[in-house]
C-alpha cells in the first residue's frame, strides 16, 4: 500500500490543514493549495486539484476533479469535473465526469450530476438528477427533479434558461427546452419546450368524490 506519510507532511508544511492526518490520503500528483482544511476520510486522487481555503470532507473523494476557492465538499464524491469557486457540495451528492459546476452553485444532499454544466449560483438543493443538461444562471430546482435523459435506447440533452424555477417533483422527458425565466408547477412531467416566463403545468387535474373515504370505512368494518 502506498505510504501517504510524505505527502500529508508536504502538504502541511504549505499551509494545508488537517484536522487529523493519518486519516487523510492524498496521491502524489495531487496539488492543494493554502488554508484549505482537509477533514477525516478525505481521498484526493489523480490530477485533482484543490484550490485555496476549502473545506473537503468528511468522507470524500476527489478523482482527476479541478476545484476553485472557497469551496466546502462535505461528504461527497466527484470525478473528473470542475467546481468553481464558491460552490458548496454535499452532504451525500454525487458528481460524475464531466460536469462544470459553476461559482457559487449549491449541490446539495443526494443529489447527482452527470455529463452537465451548471450555471452560477444555481441551486440544486436535495434529491435531484440532472443528467445531460445544460442549466442557466441562478436556476432554483425544487426536490425530487429528475431529468429523463435515457430511453433505454439512446441519451438525449436538455436545456434550462437562467432564472428558472423548476418545482418540486417535475420530470424534465429530455430533450426539452426552457426559456429564460420559466417555471413549472410542482409534479409536472415536461415533454414539451417552455416559452421564456411562462409557467408549465402538465399534470392531472385534482378531482375529488364526496364521501367516499367514509363508504370506504363501512366495508372494511362490515368485514
Amino acid at each position: 500500500m502506498e505510504d501517504f506519510s510524505a505527502k500529508r507532511q508536504a502538504l502541511l508544511d504549505a499551509g494545508v490543514q488537517m484536522m487529523d492526518p493519518s486519516t487523510v490520503y492524498v496521491e502524489e500528483s495531487v496539488t492543494v493549495g493554502a488554508g484549505t482544511l482537509l477533514l477525516p476520510g478525505t481521498i484526493l486522487r489523480g490530477k485533482t486539484v484543490v484550490g485555496e481555503q476549502c473545506e473537503i470532507g468528511p468522507n470524500t473523494m476527489l478523482v482527476d476533479c479541478t476545484v476553485g476557492d472557497h469551496v466546502t465538499i462535505n461528504s461527497s464524491q466527484c470525478n473528473e469535473s470542475t467546481i468553481e469557486s464558491g460552490a458548496h457540495v454535499g452532504p451525500f451528492a454525487y458528481i460524475r465526469p464531466n460536469c462544470h459546476v459553476g461559482q457559487d452553485v449549491k449541490v446539495g444532499d443526494f443529489v447527482e450530476l452527470k455529463n452537465s454544466n451548471i450555471g452560477e449560483g444555481t441551486k440544486i438543493s436535495h434529491l435531484t438528477y440532472v443528467g445531460d443538461a445544460d442549466v442557466g444562471k441562478k436556476v432554483n430546482f425544487g426536490c425530487g427533479t429528475v431529468l429523463v435523459n435515457y430511453d433505454g435506447n439512446q441519451k438525449y440533452r436538455s436545456t434550462i434558461g437562467d432564472h428558472c424555477f423548476i418545482g418540486c417533483n417535475t420530470n424534465l422527458v429530455s430533450p426539452v427546452h426552457l426559456g429564460d425565466g420559466a417555471y413549472t408547477a410542482a409534479g409536472s412531467t415536461i415533454t414539451k419546450d417552455v416559452s421564456p416566463d411562462a409557467l408549465a403545468v402538465a399534470r392531472a387535474r385534482q378531482t375529488e368524490l364526496p364521501g367516499w373515504a367514509a363508504a370506504h370505512r363501512a366495508k372494511k368494518e362490515k368485514k
